[in-house]
């Protein structure tokens, strides 16, 4: 496949590209490394270097996103573009039957991966951000390639290709949301080379990206392609009754199987809570909150609690999100990376440790200091003081038992 030449094909001449692709052979594998690696990175870079090189001017001022940080939207923004091609071919595939098209996971995915190249390549006008809105006209273009597309690669009737466009993009929505709140949370800077390739045997795709690997194992899609066809058959039955509520449920646990839930429980908050003390680094705790927040299917759990002591306070949060497969994949954006980074005023670290990752941002004067430390089972604590410095941090988080923390298991 020429790249440059499918591009062009599938943008101009749609209806015509698309009986070819789904003449092509169905290697999911093949499409991430010759062709989406390259797509997602032109969104990635051209955004980077639109916030935080040319900046946005306003009334002769010119405001540009830090460039540690900008790094860090570049690599999670990347990561993410990637993961949601596999989260909506899972939908797409799901939701086939329900609009009288057949169910094949490899044309689903053609479908998504293909259908995204007006978006992706729209991405290039990121690089001057007035112009940020000629990228959106470019995604809702891509609405119109996964419609031409529905009845040639998932047999769809024709006249069922808007339902099921519409259904789409909306479950589309829903997840982007899901993923990048969440991600925004546990994502930190993080560099490395843009581009990758694959590896791995024939059950997984493998795909270096920037500070992170994605894998994906393809003998668990048989597995999610099966707990979305019970759920799109439980959507299709409520529609039928008028049940929304039955529906919204059924659509809840789609989506969750398509990001990975396979039915693992995040940590009960109050176990978590246990591992909160009453007084930390010679600080009373002064007010606490344990929480399990659910949305579409996903669940996840968490602990605040504050620590103040005349000039000085800690804030404790322990966020649990191991439980979505899916998701864990933003955390891996910086827990893999490694950054040392020092000016005059403050310090920046990303490092690992015995398998636990851990990142440091401190001013030298003492006045603040942060510690987030990402442990092998998708818990994330992170500790940020006022008016204490760096060493008492430390000493705070090694206080709780993370050895503890890090040993729980998930139950089903």
């Amino acid at each position: 496949m020429n790249l440059i030449q499918r591009v062009q094909d599938i943008l101009l001449k749609p209806k015509v590209t698309w009986p070819v692709i789904a003449g092509e052979p169905s290697d999911v594998k093949a499409i991430y490394t010759n062709y989406l690696v390259y797509l997602a990175a032109i969104p990635a870079i051209a955004t980077f270097i639109g916030m935080s090189v040319i900046g946005m001017s306003f009334f002769g001022t010119t405001i540009r996103v830090p460039f540690l940080s900008g790094l860090m939207n570049m690599v999670v923004g990347y990561v993410m573009s990637l993961v949601m091609v596999y989260v909506l071919a899972l939908i797409a595939n799901a939701l086939a039957p329900t609009f009288k098209g057949e169910k094949d996971l490899p044309s689903a995915f053609k479908l998504v991966a293909y259908g995204a190249t007006a978006g992706m390549v729209g991405g290039i006008f990121s690089l001057f951000p007035v112009l940020s809105m000629l990228g959106l006209l470019t995604a809702l273009y891509s609405v119109y390639l996964i419609y031409t597309g529905i009845p040639v690669l998932m047999k769809a009737p024709e006249d069922k290709a808007v339902g099921y466009t519409a259904v789409l993009v909306v479950c589309g929505v829903v997840a982007g949301l899901i993923l990048g709140a969440v991600s925004a949370m546990f994502s930190s800077t993080g560099h490395s080379s843009m581009m990758g390739r694959a590896g791995g045997d024939d059950a997984n795709i493998s795909i270096k990206v920037p500070g992170t690997e994605i894998s994906i194992n393809t003998a668990k899609l048989e597995e999610a392609g099966k707990k979305m066809e019970e759920a799109s058959k439980q959507m299709e039955a409520a529609q039928a009754s008028g049940d929304q509520d039955a529906a919204s449920k059924a659509m809840g646990a789609m989506l969750g199987a398509a990001m990975g839930n396979d039915g693992a429980k995040p940590f009960a908050p109050e176990k978590l809570q246990s591992f909160v003390p009453e007084n930390l680094a010679g600080m009373p705790r002064t007010s606490i909150e344990a929480r399990t927040d659910t949305a579409m299917g996903l669940s996840f759990s968490s602990v605040e609690a504050l620590y103040s002591k005349d000039s000085q306070s800690i804030n404790i949060k322990m966020q649990d999100i191991g439980a979505a497969k899916m998701l864990a994949l933003a955390m891996a954006a910086w827990a893999s990376s490694t950054v040392n980074r020092e000016t005059t005023d403050e310090v920046e670290r990303i490092y690992k440790k015995d398998g636990i990752a851990y990142k440091e941002e401190y001013r030298k004067d003492g006045s603040h200091a942060s510690l987030s430390i990402m442990l092998p089972n998708g818990v994330l604590v992170d500790a940020t003081s006022q008016g204490a410095d760096m060493d008492t941090v430390r000493a705070a988080l090694a206080s709780m038992d993370m050895a503890a923390i890090g040993a729980l298991t998930r139950e089903k």
